[in-house]
């Protein structure tokens, strides 16, 4: 096998991405697609030479090896274990679904059907990324204490359709904190090579009033088991084309990153493997370009690395139990509004193993402090 068919399930604005990144990708054929808007569907087979389909079986029945899956989540548990059973490999857009109970079945559906399966987490395959925590393993930072981060993105003509699932806390399974978080609590993950021990957040109503809809803004604390503290800042509602930025402090050195930067991380270490750059402010050369560029390559590396994992019979590094994890932060800081008070990752397994994690999405909107202006 020389190249991998997919089908491409949904064709919103993540696949906008996801195809410019695999544009000269001779292992990527774009076979088939799946919407349920036969407007997209004609549009993108004259573009790429796809057959398509508005029903999902007939779609899973093309020609195809795997499925990029890019619709809305609460449909994430659904489709990807209608495609494994169906006998295709998965790449699942983020977060992996709403609930640890969702996320259970997918991962024990694809394993019982011996596909592989991954969450497209493009922070994750970002280079600017990897390279921090590449400088965190090598000890270039020393013993990291802090970090920030902040994602801001402008999503307000969504969160004000009542129509559109976008921040609908069943539906999206919340608002900014899961929409966004997720990228930030992976990412932080890795990085750290350490899980959240508990946390405490804020959520807010900043810029949108749909009762219906979820938190626009939202700020959590984390403390992981190895004692570092982090602080990340998620909005929906930013005037500014999308924005991320990491900031990461150790006992030996500090990283700056910006997404919008053309050159996105500055370091600055007191370590000696850093030769003639050592305590100066240092810029590696790292592929990257601001917005949107930034996501094309992300998604790229992301295709390209899922697809050699099938090619090569691997099994991706980026496993679905660590995308998991990242869904299981942020219903952890959703749990912390809900209680008004710092809460353990004991307290979050103690509700999954009783009452079930989707009671929490059910109660987000009760919590969430609205300051809005009239």
């Amino acid at each position: 096998m020389e190249y991998i068919k997919y089908g491409i399930a949904g064709l919103g604005g993540a696949w906008m991405f996801h195809s410019a990144g695999a544009r000269y990708n001779d292992k990527i054929k774009f076979i088939s697609a799946f919407d349920i808007d036969e407007r997209k569907l004609k549009k993108a087979s004259r573009i790429y030479n796809m057959e398509y389909y508005m029903d999902y079986d007939e779609f899973l029945k093309s020609d195809i090896d795997a499925v990029l899956i890019m619709v809305p989540h609460f449909l994430h548990e659904e489709f990807v274990i209608r495609a494994a059973k169906a006998g295709k490999h998965v790449l699942c857009e983020k977060p992996m679904a709403r609930t640890l109970e969702e996320c259970d079945n997918m991962i024990n559906t694809t394993e019982n059907a011996g596909v592989k399966f991954m969450i497209a987490e493009n922070h994750r395959f970002l280079p600017a990324h990897k390279y921090i925590a590449d400088a965190v393993r090598q000890g270039l930072l020393g013993d990291i204490f802090l970090i920030r981060a902040y994602e801001g993105v402008n999503e307000i003509p969504g969160l004000m359709d009542p129509d559109l699932w976008k921040g609908d806390p069943i539906k999206a399974g919340g608002g900014s904190l899961m929409d966004m978080g997720v990228h930030k609590f992976a990412t932080i993950q890795w990085i750290l090579n350490d899980n959240v021990d508990s946390a405490y957040s804020w959520i807010t109503k900043q810029c949108t009033t749909l009762e219906a809809k979820a938190e626009d803004n939202a700020m959590v604390y984390l403390k992981y088991k190895k004692g570092t503290i982090v602080d990340i800042i998620l909005s929906f509602t930013v005037i500014s084309p999308p924005t991320n930025s990491l900031e990461v402090y150790g006992t030996k050195g500090t990283i700056i990153e910006n997404h919008m930067w053309e050159n996105p991380v500055q370091i600055n270490s007191t370590y000696e493997a850093m030769g003639k750059n050592k305590d100066i402010w240092f810029e590696p050369e790292i592929e990257h370009e601001p917005f949107p560029k930034y996501y094309e390559i992300s998604a790229r590396i992301e295709d390209t690395y899922f697809t050699d994992c099938i090619l090569n019979d691997k099994k991706p590094e980026f496993t679905p139990q660590q995308a998991r994890q990242a869904v299981a932060t942020a219903l952890l800081a959703y749990l912390s509004a809900i209680k008004n008070r710092t809460v353990s990752y004991r307290e979050l397994m103690d509700i999954y193993k009783t009452k079930g994690t989707k009671t929490i999405l059910h109660r987000i909107n009760n919590v969430i402090q609205n300051n809005c202006p009239e």
